[in-house]
């Protein structure tokens, strides 16, 4: 029996999770077509994959596209770790919806990090994602785009018990024109569902516009803790001491009421603020360790986070930057970490007032 394979490319974009990652046909084929109606725009799933015990489960509302669920636990077969395979069959609900957005919410343990496969009717294998998250073993989540000529079925392996695999989020997406200005930087990823904004990327020279500079710390992913012992640490040097100086990063898993805490110089300049997605995001999980007491939440995604630094407590020559985990965050990184310096330019905006 001939058993047909049609490979399609699977571009990673950027570093992320939450980045999205695009599934594309091969150059100069033809599959998709740009949608000509906007009427009747199917419902997004939320798919809930956590294995609870039936006593503790009820059975899930999903749109009509969303046919079934199931789950087959792993088995381990010499000379190959056991794998766990969540099935969800689908169909397109009309012909307009070709392109698939699935958002998977996991945690990026480094030894079960899932990957994502796509079948047809016939059980021939459409797309394989590879390897999902950074293995930074944090609660996090990834989207992925899956164009859904012929797909019947959406594969989630993951090695192990699947027990790492907590929801899935499913809509379906369009295309539009968009138009920016020439000089703004060009975004090379997809923002995940509910995002308050596009992923960060920090670049890797310094730049300079209308006497802003603009330099990049490091797009590495480092992990911090809450202590001094445990923070992230960064040193930079400046010619001049600047009018003032904004600190932005990408934290992973904060705790929403806690941000990370940032010190330069030695001095402690206070809790950066995040730039929070939409609370609908599922990518929020409470924790409460009692009925009576207040839920907190922690965001399992990457979120924006940024921190003006004074102008004073900078200096010119080497300066040092720490960045700690917010209290009460057990564990949590950061990436793409760069620092903006305004310094007077010769057609700055201000104003002088007189001392009274």
């Amino acid at each position: 029996m001939l058993f047909r394979f049609v490979a399609l490319a699977l571009f990673v974009v950027g570093l992320a999770a939450l980045r999205a990652q695009q599934a594309l046909p091969p150059p100069g084929t033809q599959v998709l077509r740009p949608s000509q109606s906007a009427e009747a725009a199917p419902d997004s799933a939320w798919l809930d994959l956590r294995q609870a015990k039936p006593a503790h489960s009820k059975i899930q509302a999903s749109p009509d596209w969303v046919e079934s669920v199931s789950f087959a636990p792993g088995k381990a077969t010499e000379g190959a770790p056991a794998k766990s395979v969540f099935r969800i069959r689908l169909t397109r609900p009309n012909e307009d919806c070709q392109l698939l957005l699935f958002r998977l919410y996991f945690d990026d343990n480094p030894e079960q990090q899932p990957a994502l496969i796509a079948w047809d009717e016939s059980g021939t294998q459409l797309l394989r994602s590879g390897s999902l998250g950074q293995k930074t073993g944090l609660a996090t989540s990834s989207s992925t785009i899956v164009p859904m000529i012929g797909v019947t079925a959406i594969d989630v392996e993951v090695p192990g018990d699947g027990r790492s695999v907590r929801g899935a989020y499913l809509d379906w997406m369009k295309s539009r024109q968009v138009m920016r200005p020439l000089h703004d930087e060009a975004q090379t990823s997809l923002p995940a569902p509910f995002a308050a904004a596009p992923p960060l990327k920090a670049g890797t020279e310094d730049a300079e516009v209308f006497g802003t500079v603009t330099a990049p710390l490091t797009a590495d992913t480092i992990a911090m803790g809450s202590s001094l012992q445990d923070g992230a640490a960064f040193q930079f040097g400046l010619e001049a001491q600047p009018l003032v100086a904004l600190l932005t990063f990408e934290v992973a898993s904060p705790q929403v009421e806690a941000p990370p805490e940032i010190y330069v110089n030695g001095q402690d300049v206070g809790p950066a603020s995040l730039v929070l997605p939409d609370l609908a995001d599922p990518a929020y999980r409470g924790l409460s360790l009692s009925l009576v007491q207040t839920m907190q939440f922690q965001y399992t995604g990457w979120v924006r986070a940024q921190k003006i630094v004074p102008a004073s407590i900078l200096k010119a020559g080497t300066n040092d930057v720490i960045i700690l985990a917010g209290a009460g965050t057990s564990a949590s990184a950061i990436r793409e970490t760069q620092i903006q310096l305004k310094y007077l330019w010769d057609k700055s905006d201000y104003l002088l007032e007189p001392l009274k």
